[in-house]
């Protein structure tokens, strides 16, 4: 079975909602059979990237875009960082995390998916969420992100060819349409063997009933119906005629 993960490195429902599947995933009996895939998706395009640095704390752009007061960001902020507490991740510094664009972040996920396959790439997913979330860094700056490449085994000099070009911008591209197809305008989202797209973070318990119901559909159990009980049938031993 395989998962496609639409989500942002800067959004903290993404992290959230893929903590909670992770542990569904745990106590689910062939998890050593599902494959999870990250695709790219940017909470906003605009922000500012590496080239410019970043202009705005993420708390400071919530207040700015919703028209909140600075008190009322930071209970939001405070809201979400309780949730995600209680899912084991305790981010230290959200209030202080920069608000920055991320597509050179998603072509190094490209990059790892090709590199050393799913393993790899949730390696380096894991790694960019940490940064920003818990150490509040510049997931837009390149000296961060080859820092946080190679510290997953990335080899430094494909990371330097990467973001010193524009190699796999294609590919999150092609990414974010394929959200807009399936009618997702927000992350994360969760599609489940091509068949089940689910928005938001979700509970764990809701992912694990998911997993088993794709799981039964994909791998039908046979139901032997009674017949005749005097059919005629050959044997392991043969066919008494």
């Amino acid at each position: 079975m395989r998962i496609d993960i639409w989500s942002d490195v800067v959004c903290p429902w993404c992290s959230i909602g893929k903590r909670r599947l992770e542990r569904a995933l745990a106590d689910f009996p062939h998890r050593d059979q599902v494959e999870v895939v990250y695709h790219s998706f940017l909470l906003d395009p605009t922000a500012p990237t590496g080239s410019t640095g970043p202009t705005e704390t993420a708390q400071q752009m919530l207040a700015r875009k919703y028209g909140l007061t600075a008190e009322q960001a930071a209970e939001k902020q405070a809201m979400v960082t309780s949730l995600a507490a209680e899912e084991g991740m305790e981010w230290r510094r959200p209030h202080e995390s920069p608000h920055v664009g991320t597509v050179d972040a998603h072509r190094l996920l490209h990059l790892a998916l090709a590199a050393g396959g799913p393993a790899q790439q949730a390696a380096l997913k894991n790694a960019l969420l940490l940064a920003y979330f818990d150490e509040a860094r510049n997931v837009a700056d390149h000296a961060v992100l080859r820092e946080v490449a190679v510290g997953v085994g990335l080899d430094a000099a494909r990371v330097d060819e990467v973001l010193a070009g524009e190699e796999y911008a294609a590919d999150v591209t092609a990414d974010i349409a394929q959200a807009r197809a399936y009618g997702a305008n927000g992350v994360p989202f969760f599609v489940v063997d091509q068949k089940y797209g689910v928005s938001g973070a979700q509970p764990a318990a809701f992912f694990s009933e998911l997993l088993e119901r794709a799981w039964a559909e994909a791998q039908p159990v046979l139901e032997t119906v009674p017949g005749a009980p005097d059919a005629e049938a050959c044997g392991p031993d043969g066919c008494a005629i």
